[in-house]
């Protein structure tokens, strides 16, 4: 008998990206550390294109940026919009890679569920 890793419920490509429609979208400094050499930058020209601060009861947080979104109006700065998939997987944000932090996906079961009973195998529920 083999020990293996429980085996993920949901399929992200099958999924319009709800988990990048979350509004902040945490950038440790190793994350801004990896966009950086992702993209070849600086750290402080990576910093300023792709993070904001939100500021947290009172502490700062550094975020992703967003863009506009037809589907959940607004949505990571690197998400393709039209493939409905990250553009940065290799070098997401930590937050990012440790989602949904279980085998489960809470929306992946809802929008599954929403599919079968619609008949419609690319129904996205509207806000």
């Amino acid at each position: 008998m083999t020990d293996s890793a429980p085996r993920n419920q949901y399929d992200c490509s099958k999924c319009p990206g709800y988990c990048c429609s979350y509004p902040r979208i945490e950038v440790k400094n190793r994350d801004l550390a990896r966009l950086a050499r992702h993209f070849k930058l600086s750290l402080e020209v990576a910093e300023r294109r792709f993070t904001r601060i939100y500021m947290d009861d009172g502490k700062p947080e550094r975020i992703l940026r967003h863009q506009k979104d037809s589907v959940y109006g607004s949505i990571c700065r690197f998400f393709d919009t039209d493939a409905r998939r990250c553009t940065i997987y290799e070098a997401r944000p930590a937050v990012c890679r440790e989602y949904p932090n279980g085998t489960r996906c809470g929306y992946y079961s809802f929008i599954q569920f929403e599919r079968k009973h619609q008949d419609d195998p690319d129904f996205i529920p509207s806000a």
